[in-house]
């Protein structure tokens, strides 16, 4: 990559500390601004993150449908939450899934399990990027039947995920490897 490309990759996150340097002090001003810039370039200097590697793109119609199931499942999982802390009798049983992804991208991998974790009752605990394995926390499951269906619900958290933010080679492999588990 060249440090012309490099640069212009890193003006978000310069963007993004800067705004929350902004933030933490509170009050807009030249100084604030100007401190904030330095601070973001020494943060960047000294710990430098690695650079995302893949040809993500952003497609619309996917991510629209992505965001349409994201919301859905938001007002669903904390309809769902609010009633477990709510209704009367002993506690319900939780279990943690692990999942098997199908992307070895780590910006799909990580926005799969941010995903994951936002939806009330449900956690990732652990990612093992190695072998692309979500292990999650749910709040409430009754039977196996249960399991797989948390595990599909995970599944196509990715399938959307990846039609609406990964590359070409991203979608392709998805779309080859749902062809195979079909057949």
């Amino acid at each position: 990559m060249s440090p012309a490309r490099r640069m212009g990759a890193q003006l978000p996150l310069a963007a993004w500390l800067v705004l929350v340097w902004m933030l933490l002090w509170g009050t807009w001003s030249w100084a604030n601004l100007l401190s904030g810039l330095l601070v973001a370039a020494v943060v960047m200097t000294a710990l430098p993150l690695p650079p995302v590697e893949g040809g993500t793109r952003v497609r619309l119609l996917p991510m629209l449908v992505f965001l349409g199931h994201f919301a859905a499942d938001l007002v669903t999982s904390a309809a769902q939450v609010s009633w477990l802390a709510l209704r009367p009798g002993p506690p319900r049983c939780g279990a943690i899934v692990r999942v098997r992804l199908r992307t070895d991208s780590d910006l799909l991998l990580t926005m799969v399990a941010e995903s994951v974790t936002l939806v009330p009752g449900s956690v990732v605990i652990d990612m093992d990027r190695e072998h692309s394995v979500l292990s999650i926390h749910v709040l409430h499951v009754r039977d196996l039947a249960d399991v797989a269906r948390q595990k599909r619900d995970v599944l196509a958290v990715e399938g959307r995920l990846t039609r609406a933010f990964g590359s070409a080679a991203d979608v392709a492999a998805l779309e080859r490897d749902l062809e195979g588990s079909r057949t």
